[in-house]
């Protein structure tokens, strides 16, 4: 009997997502004769049995659009806004999944969607995640899809502000997504021939990043271009977090004792009041700079640009690569992992292994080691 696979996408939108679902179709429908139904708006969809048939036709000619056919959303299996409230649906998924004699669900996105689709394998669903994120995070994978389009996005950002920047002898500070990992960051700021880059891996002085535009300055070079993770944050304040979040840790799970409850409550506060300032951290760097150089400042944020457009060529076969080894999983029935970038090739990684974990850059990473030989700035003296 044919074998059912439903997929979905889930998270943020990324570029690739079309061409990975196109690699699990094609695949399944071509080389193993199998049935595929695509689910509408992530583990929404699944739950409210939002469905649509991929056959040959609703695959052709998505292979270059950005986004994903399917449509997404950041929803949670075990805590869905229903009707105001917010409730557990696992068992309505579950219900889905088993209305449709699915086989496996194919989970398309980032480090949430693998801990949101461990949540349905630990009910005995089978599932299989594939990792999908601008931010390269996604723990056990070389790489994710999304990437090289972003990053290529950004470094061609840089590049047009390049210009501007020198005309008018500015310092231009770019701001790139990453929250958590630098890896967007770093690699445009080196190919963008950024001047300093700051990643969340390593908190920054402001003096250092300051003397490092001064000494430009002082060598002829009157512009400087910084480029910033959207989670790099200067050394003070990340110490702050580092110490909420530590206390956070210690009293997790001894909230029945009424001291340890009032300091988990406080850490939490304090953990979301920082996280927050967040928001402001890169226009407020801008103006710090300013005061301490002399030079006019310019803040260009570039949001959700980086994630939009047509894959580049290098994300469009990376998803293939993986949706057709996706495929290939399902038909020898292996179930419960993540399909992992290896190499030119790819690998099934147990989903528990990579439920909880992040892919952060290195801090002996070539990378860095190749941006502080060229003299980039990294904001730490």
């Amino acid at each position: 009997m044919a074998k059912t696979i439903g997929i979905l996408t889930a998270g943020g939108d990324s570029p690739g997502l079309n061409a990975a679902i196109r690699g699990v179709g094609k695949a399944a429908l071509g080389a193993y004769g199998m049935h595929v139904i695509g689910f509408r708006d992530g583990f929404r969809g699944l739950m409210e049995n939002r469905t649509e048939p991929l056959t040959r036709t609703d695959l052709s000619g998505i292979l270059t659009i950005g986004g994903t056919i399917l449509g997404t959303s950041r929803d949670k299996p075990r805590s869905m806004p229903i009707g105001g409230k917010t409730m557990d649906m696992t068992d309505v998924m579950v219900e889905t999944y088993r209305k449709h004699h699915l086989d496996v669900l194919v989970c398309l996105g980032g480090g949430g969607t693998a801990k949101n689709a461990f949540a349905l394998l630990e009910t005995g669903l089978n599932v299989i995640t594939l990792p999908k994120t601008i931010d390269n995070d996604v723990a056990l994978t070389d790489v994710s899809f999304g990437f090289d389009t972003a990053l290529g996005i950004a470094t061609d950002a840089i590049d047009r502000l390049h210009s501007t920047a020198h005309s008018h002898h500015r310092i231009v500070v770019v701001e790139v997504m990453g929250h958590n990992a630098g890896w967007l960051a770093l690699g445009a700021g080196i190919a963008g021939g950024a001047d300093v880059i700051l990643i969340p891996e390593i908190p920054y002085d402001v003096e250092a990043v300051a003397e490092a535009v001064r000494q430009r300055s002082r060598t002829g070079s009157r512009f400087s271009i910084v480029a910033v993770s959207e989670g790099a944050m200067p050394r003070q304040h990340a110490e702050a977090l580092h110490k909420a979040e530590t206390i956070l840790a210690k009293v997790k799970g001894k909230s029945k004792d009424k001291r340890a409850a009032s300091r988990k409550t406080k850490a939490k506060t304090t953990v979301a009041e920082l996280k927050a300032q967040l928001g402001n951290r890169t226009l407020e760097l801008a103006q710090q700079l300013e005061g301490l150089t002399g030079l006019e400042g310019r803040v260009t944020i570039l949001g959700h640009l980086q994630r939009g457009g047509t894959p580049s060529a290098a994300d469009r076969l990376l998803a293939t690569r993986l949706g057709t080894a996706c495929a290939a999983l399902v038909n020898e029935g292996v179930f419960g992992v993540m399909v992992a970038a290896r190499g030119d090739g790819a690998e099934p990684v147990p989903l528990a292994e990579v439920v909880g974990k992040r892919k952060t850059v290195p801090l002996d990473h070539p990378w860095l080691r190749t941006a502080r030989d060229i003299g980039v700035s990294l904001g730490d003296g």
